[in-house]
């Protein structure tokens, strides 16, 4: 009998195959995957600073300085000011950023759709329920290893 694959590779395979998609569908118009995922949490979240963004994205604040000045040359957000700290700069979308951000959306739901059609609809609430779980319990980890590293 054939030993299944370990869940850590099976997760690793579909992560790099939901990525490329995405690098597709995003490049398409000219956004990369972390460039989408700035719009778009700065569209519901307004006004994140760029290491809530880094940290959100988990990636360095230095990379994602990197990503925020690509979207202002592309004229997709701008920096203001946090009144509660003048040295905290937000990041709003720009006009033309809450004009794309419509359609990346839809580019992305019909990503998932192709990409997720395989389950039915409880099925992928059930899927989508164990990923939330699992994040959580890491994050939960990561807070207590930092707080002991603290101490």
């Amino acid at each position: 009998m054939r030993k299944a694959a370990r869940t850590i590779y099976l997760l690793r395979q579909a992560q790099l195959r939901v990525y490329a998609a995405m690098v597709e569908r995003l490049g398409a118009l000219g956004l990369t995957p972390v460039q989408y995922m700035v719009l778009s949490l700065s569209s519901r979240e307004g006004g994140l600073s760029s290491a809530e963004l880094a940290r959100r994205t988990q990636i360095t604040p230095q990379s994602m300085n990197e990503v925020i000045a690509a979207l202002r040359r592309k004229g997709l957000i701008s920096r203001h000011e946090a009144p509660e700290n003048r040295r905290i700069l937000r990041v709003v979308l720009s006009k033309e950023g809450n004009r794309l951000l419509p359609e990346c959306e839809r580019q992305i739901d019909q990503l998932e759709a192709e990409l997720f059609g395989c389950f039915n609809k409880n099925e992928l609430a059930s899927f989508r329920d164990l990923l939330s779980t699992f994040l959580e319990a890491r994050r939960i980890d990561s807070q207590a290893a930092a707080n002991e590293a603290a101490v």
